[in-house]
């Protein structure tokens, strides 16, 4: 068994109030830990030693990268991951010292051997450091039309997981690129997200952003944007008892989607305001009553049959989920602790099923997770297949 794997997430470091992206990659590192791996996460940065300080905050949207830094050090040292941070420059020159102060270089990622690797632009210098390659994509669909496109280059790995499952099958309404792609669910660290019970007059949430555009693909335009398939769904709550709340990350736009949706009967929320840390983010999901959520058009479209890691925190968490449909599913139920719908209607009585008998449904929710979600057994199984 390799003593030490590591881990890179689509980039965090630069996103500082994202505590919903942070946790899906965080839950694989605690189950890389918990089964005994010493983790490093590694991170790639945009800077070199001939930059000033200006220029790096430009770079960084406004935000000091030391500052980035050592937040991210701050946050993995919280979740029993001290001395985890790693970084690159992904240039290949040379990070500067006082942004890499107290981290680890590449060097020492690389040697650790296995690389875990969750994005599809880390750059193929630093790919190539190591031993054995496992590339797991987390965007299904997108991923494999922009490598189509040419959009995204991503580097050769020894396997390749997914967690859309009909990626490379028939089903699919997109090209595998020629690779063989293995299923995997997508991982909640369970003893991190015990179940909690919610007052009974608590919303059904979600944590989610509106922006993204579209994109072309074979003389088609595809939405990457939620609130196109949200603002489907704008009169729900007319149609159930249910309290529905949304935490978007809409910014300078708060007030103008405030008052487009709460006379419909939404709550809203700023995300940023609930969701920015990701103990914040834990709590507010924890607090739900369950989830309701739209998904962005091209995943219907594609059918790449996705689920997300903000529904599988949920679920774990006992806390029944609603979301929209994105393809056939091996073992996903309809209608039991999750809920699939493709229309207004089915949406509704969904909502309206779980109100009528919501204890079996949180129960139900919590199996789902540990029966197919359970981080432990995914990165498992992940390392099995990859390293045999």
């Amino acid at each position: 068994m390799t003593s030490s794997v590591c881990l890179v997430p689509a980039p965090t470091i630069g996103y500082p109030r994202g505590g919903g992206h942070f946790w899906e990659y965080l839950n694989w590192a605690l189950a890389l830990r918990d089964l005994g791996y010493r983790v490093i996460w590694l991170e790639g940065v945009d800077l070199d030693e001939g930059d000033n300080s200006t220029a790096r905050r430009r770079r960084w949207r406004g935000s000091d990268p030391r500052e980035c830094v050592e937040i991210l050090k701050t946050r993995l040292a919280a979740y029993g991951l001290p001395d985890a941070l790693s970084l690159f420059s992904m240039s290949g020159g040379t990070v500067p010292a006082d942004v890499a102060q107290g981290c680890l270089d590449l060097d020492a990622a690389a040697a650790a051997g296995v690389l875990l690797n969750t994005w599809h632009s880390l750059p193929a210098h630093v790919v190539r450091r190591f031993r054995q390659k496992i590339f797991v994509d987390t965007d299904p669909g997108l991923v494999q039309v922009l490598m189509t496109t040419g959009d995204i280059h991503l580097a050769p790995h020894d396997a390749y997981f997914t967690i859309g499952e009909t990626v490379g099958t028939p089903a699919a309404r997109f090209p595998d690129c020629g690779l063989h792609w293995h299923y995997t669910p997508t991982p909640v660290f369970l003893p991190a997200w015990p179940v909690v019970t919610a007052d009974a007059a608590a919303p059904y949430t979600t944590v989610t952003h509106w922006w993204g555009g579209t994109f072309q693909f074979r003389g088609e335009t595809y939405s990457n944007d939620k609130s196109v398939a949200f603002l489907e769904y704008a009169a729900l709550p007319a149609r159930t008892d249910a309290n529905l709340e949304l935490a978007i990350c809409l910014g300078a736009h708060y007030g103008e989607w405030r008052a487009r949706l709460e006379p419909q009967g939404w709550s809203i929320r700023e995300a940023w305001d609930v969701s920015a840390t990701p103990d914040q983010y834990r709590a507010y999901l924890q607090r739900s009553k369950g989830e309701f959520s739209c998904v962005k058009a091209y995943c219907p479209q594609f059918v790449n049959s996705w689920t997300s890691n903000r529904t599988v925190c949920y679920l774990a968490s006992g806390k029944p989920a609603i979301v929209q449909y994105t393809g056939p599913s091996r073992f996903l139920p309809e209608a039991e602790g999750l809920f699939r719908f493709r229309t207004m209607d089915e949406a509704a009585a969904a909502l309206n099923a779980i109100e009528t008998d919501y204890e079996r449904h949180c129960r139900a929710a919590r199996a789902l997770a540990e029966e197919f979600f359970d981080a432990r057994r995914v990165v498992q199984r992940i390392f099995e297949r990859a390293l045999d």
